[in-house]
């Protein structure tokens, strides 16, 4: 396990790499539509070691697990209700597995598809499924948890709270904003990025951020929002390779590696810590940012 948490290793002054896409990556090893990409951990470990394993060996500091959508209320449309304790075991032992015990394991929790404001959901319910997934992750290895492409701050808040308060993890949590007709960004839910990372902070966050949605050159401009506000928490970013381009029926993220590279010094002026990609990117995405990182 890693000697020191990824907060007080970005206080240090290090830059950190994070992994990057996971989606599309487990499709090209052939999920196929209507599978259930978390069974992979049970029914398709080696895929999935291989996918960690790749990461790590293009240059990351951490790795994330297969466990996006490894809450109750997902697992369930596949009949696997009865197994959110093991899926998730099991997919931080993978991910662990591939980390060793010099590189960090930031268990995904990905947004549950349930809504508090249409009463799809209780509190109480959101709760205890976080709970029962970070409680999971823990078991099986995990140094944080990362809970990501989130929209809706009051859903943040409460997977927070169900990690903070029943594991001793660190606690990562990200956002994925959009950019109105009015150059301003916001969720899906109208939060402005200021206003959902000091509500991930006051919920008792480590480390805040951004995913998806965007590539780095309009992440550099939400980073530099959240610096107006926030100023000694570590910031990380999973960006997209660019913006997605239809070609043929099948959404293509143009950003080659280098050009994704070439933006990292900004990104880094702009303030953040860690940073690795989300969908589109590739082990040769998260090799081309460590570069820039160690010549910067």
């Amino acid at each position: 396990m890693s000697k020191s948490k990824i907060s007080d290793a970005v206080k240090s002054g290090r830059t950190l790499v994070s992994d990057g896409a996971w989606g599309t990556f487990l499709q090209k090893k052939g999920l196929q539509p209507g599978e259930c990409p978390e069974l992979w951990c049970i029914d398709r470990s080696d895929d999935v070691l291989d996918i960690a394993k790749s990461y790590i060996d293009a240059g990351a500091d951490m790795i994330e697990t297969n466990s996006f959508g490894g809450t109750i209320f997902k697992l369930e449309h596949y009949g696997l209700a009865d197994r959110v304790s093991e899926i998730n075991e099991a997919a931080a032992k993978i991910s662990r597995k591939a980390a060793g015990d010099n590189n960090w394991v930031i268990a995904s929790i990905g947004p549950t598809g349930k809504m508090l404001v249409m009463g799809d959901v209780t509190e109480s319910e959101l709760y205890e499924g976080f709970k029962e997934q970070a409680m999971a992750l823990e078991a099986g290895g995990a140094d944080a948890v990362c809970i990501e492409t989130m929209s809706a701050i009051d859903e943040a808040i409460l997977a927070i709270k169900a990690a903070k308060e029943n594991t001793d993890l660190e606690i990562i949590c990200t956002f994925t904003f959009e950019r109105t007709v009015t150059n301003e960004y916001r969720t899906m839910m109208g939060a402005s990025p200021i206003e959902a990372i000091q509500a991930a902070l006051k919920a008792g966050a480590d480390i805040i951020g951004t995913n998806c949605g965007n590539g780095f050159e309009r992440m550099i401009d939400i980073v530099k929002e959240i610096r107006t506000a926030v100023h000694d928490v570590p910031v990380l970013v999973h960006a997209n390779a660019g913006l997605p381009k239809n070609v043929g029926g099948i959404d293509i993220f143009p950003d080659t590696p280098e050009q994704m590279a070439d933006l990292v010094p900004d990104l880094v002026n702009a303030g953040t810590n860690i940073i690795g990609g989300c969908c589109g990117t590739s082990p040769d995405h998260i090799k081309a940012i460590k570069r820039a990182i160690e010549n910067l």
